[in-house]
């Protein structure tokens, strides 16, 4: 009998799950991000005993608590051991757009309070050029939303307020997303810098050099592996 394609995305992120579940080690404090193959290794982590855990996103939150995993405050106290997290795309330097369930800011704050960051999703997350199949989300106040638009058309000329049933989407602390289309070739670096130099702009979907590690699940039910190249 043929495979759904609903079934291979299931076992990809199954596999990537259990690959990222081996990195929790007892006594750890992690992060948790958002996504399928995250919620899929939260119900994982729930098997075991004295799992704590800062998570990223309400959706995030409501399915560990009902696992049982610790909820833990980034208090300013806590330093996380691993942050383990999904991602939209992936490139071959393991630069990252994430932010297509509206989590960026908080996931970036999470990965930030972390020793190590691993990506945990699916193989087709791959690409050669970040912005091949995703819009890259930013994040803006409401205040001024329009003008704040305006500004960052001249970085990225297709931004498009994100909207949920007709209504403008708002994250978890407020804000509204605008996904941009990337320009081939673009020096995402750069463009990372002037984002962040811009008024209005709350926070980017652009996660460049904080993951160490890309745990990529296949149809098959194997794992990709992709390290980060060491720094000079």
């Amino acid at each position: 009998m043929l495979r759904s394609v609903s079934d291979e995305d299931a076992t990809a992120r199954a596999a990537a799950a259990a690959a990222a579940a081996e990195l929790v080690e007892p006594g750890m404090t992690i992060g948790l991000g958002s996504g399928r193959a995250v919620f899929k290794l939260v119900e994982l982590l729930g098997e075991r005993q004295g799992v704590r855990a800062a998570v990223a996103s309400n959706r995030t939150a409501e399915r560990a608590r009902e696992v049982g995993i610790e909820l833990v405050e980034l208090d300013g106290s806590v330093e996380l051991d691993l942050a383990l997290d999904g991602a939209d795309e992936v490139d071959p330097q393991l630069r990252l757009i994430k932010g297509g369930g509206g989590a960026l800011l908080r996931e970036k704050i999470v990965i930030s309070a972390a020793r190590r960051f691993v990506v945990v999703a699916e193989a087709p997350k791959r690409v050669d050029q970040l912005g091949e199949h995703h819009r890259l989300p930013v994040e803006v106040v409401r205040f001024a939303w329009r003008d704040t638009r305006r500004r960052l058309t001249s970085l990225l000329p297709d931004a498009v307020l994100r909207t949920d049933d007709g209504e403008p989407y708002r994250t978890d602390e407020g804000h509204y997303l605008l996904d941009c289309v990337l320009q081939p070739g673009v020096d995402v670096e750069a463009l990372a810098d002037k984002l962040e130099r811009l008024p209005g702009v709350v926070e980017h979907g652009l996660f460049i050099g904080m993951a160490e590690r890309a745990l990529l699940g296949r149809p098959d039910g194997g794992v990709d592996v992709l390290d980060a190249a060491p720094r000079r």
